[in-house]
């Protein structure tokens, strides 16, 4: 039987925060235990209940998202947070993943796209939704200039394992590899594209044409 992570989900909206976790509640992965509409109440849950996972979204009444994601983290290492966002706020993706997100979902994400996620998430690897992988292709806010860095066969076929959102476990077992040498690549393709962590490699990767979105 899978695990089934205890979730909570953080909106300012009560109506998204119903219908939300009506869907999630209808995984098999998932138990929502709580919900709150700003950070206060989140905290205040927490001190009574410790979730696998946060659904967090970007614009709070209180205190941001992305402070509360920083916030939790700081407490609560150990609890994942998945951003959720509007088009319109896709500016703020780095900002949350560097408070310690590890996921980033469209505000309308489809069931088999938040299931993809969770178990993603929850797994230690980064998600973020295709739809606004490719969005981010045509918005000048999180382009950048393209860079030239020679990338070796290997490291552009682990990069793109890596985007398909696999574990370093999952590409050793597939490029029958040790787990310390995926390591090493991951380590090293992030030193090169002079980001912070996965997820901003993959964008990166994208952004510069790489691998396909």
């Amino acid at each position: 039987m899978d695990k089934i992570f205890k979730t909570v989900i953080v909106d300012d909206h009560k109506i998204f925060r119903t219908g939300l976790e009506y869907i999630l509640n209808n995984l098999s992965c998932i138990k929502v235990i709580g919900e709150a509409g700003n950070a206060k109440d989140l905290f205040n849950l927490l001190k009574r209940s410790r979730p696998d996972l946060i659904f967090m979204d970007i614009k709070l009444p209180d205190t941001d998202g992305i402070e509360t994601t920083k916030m939790v983290k700081e407490k609560f290492p150990d609890v994942n947070v998945i951003g959720l966002t509007m088009f319109s706020e896709i500016e703020y993706f780095n900002k949350m993943i560097e408070a310690g997100a590890s996921g980033f979902l469209l505000k309308h994400t489809q069931e088999d796209e938040l299931e993809e996620a969770i178990k993603t998430v929850m797994d230690g690897d980064y998600y973020f939704s295709k739809e606004f992988q490719a969005n981010t292709l045509q918005n000048p806010i999180l382009n950048k200039k393209k860079h030239s860095i020679s990338y070796t066969k290997r490291e552009i076929e682990i990069l793109e394992l890596i985007a398909r959102g696999m574990s370093n476990h999952e590409i050793a077992d597939q490029l029958n590899i040790s787990v310390y040498t995926v390591d090493g690549h991951r380590r090293n393709l992030i030193s090169k594209a002079g980001v912070k962590n996965s997820a901003n490699l993959i964008f990166f990767a994208i952004q510069n044409g790489i691998i396909d979105p």
